[in-house]
């Protein structure tokens, strides 16, 4: 069996630094518990999966939080933009001697375990997976080598990363999979009906 990574990037759970976009219209606490019950949803379906699994923190590395050292290896993200942060640590992957390295963030609730194996099986007959969102992004990218290109001249956080990276791909003339389509969240109308008793919650 190849050896594989996951990276997850997270964002530190700090009121007023995370979320920021959903914290303008349900509030800074709330937006806090919607942000904490993603993070909870993606160690859930990320847990038992047969693979290496990192943690990259955004902001700093919390020694005792919900992603338990023997499961999850923490590191830190570089202090750049997505594009630079995401190349660096596929680099780091690869440098370090996996084969197969894949990158999700915590925003998207949908992601399921089964789509997660379905991203690494895919792996080994394409040179790349990707996993569009609803908002023109991606919630999942997996490479068995580091491809810059896909890190270059993007418009991050907009609707065009994830046609723009397809682009790219084409041009370089590599075997795409793409997965079902997922919804990240970053406003409230993403919210699914898991955050009900979140947002029903009094101030």
């Amino acid at each position: 069996m190849k050896k594989s990574a996951l990276i997850i990037f997270v964002k530190n759970p700090i009121e007023g630094k995370a979320k920021t976009r959903l914290a303008k219209t349900i509030g800074n606490k709330k937006a806090m518990e919607v942000y904490r019950a993603l993070l909870a949803k993606t160690k859930a379906e990320t847990i038992s999966l047969t693979c290496d699994k990192q943690v990259h923190y955004n902001d700093f590395i919390n020694e005792n939080d919900l992603w338990q050292h023997d499961v999850y290896s923490k590191q830190l993200q570089i202090s750049a933009g997505l594009g630079e942060k995401m190349q660096h640590a596929f680099q780091q992957a690869f440098h370090s001697g996996y084969e197969q390295v894949y990158i999700i963030g915590s925003d998207c609730y949908d992601i399921t375990q089964e789509i997660l194996e379905e991203a690494f099986a895919a792996l080994a007959q394409n040179d790349l997976v990707i996993g569009p969102s609803e908002d023109g992004g991606y919630y999942l990218l997996g490479m068995k080598k580091l491809i810059p290109e896909l890190f270059a001249n993007k418009a991050w956080s907009t609707e065009s990363v994830a046609a723009d990276t397809l682009k790219d791909a084409e041009n370089l003339n590599l075997q795409v999979h793409q997965l079902t389509t997922l919804n990240d969240v970053d406003v409230e109308a993403d919210l699914g009906h898991w955050a009900d008793e979140i947002l029903m919650q009094k101030e």
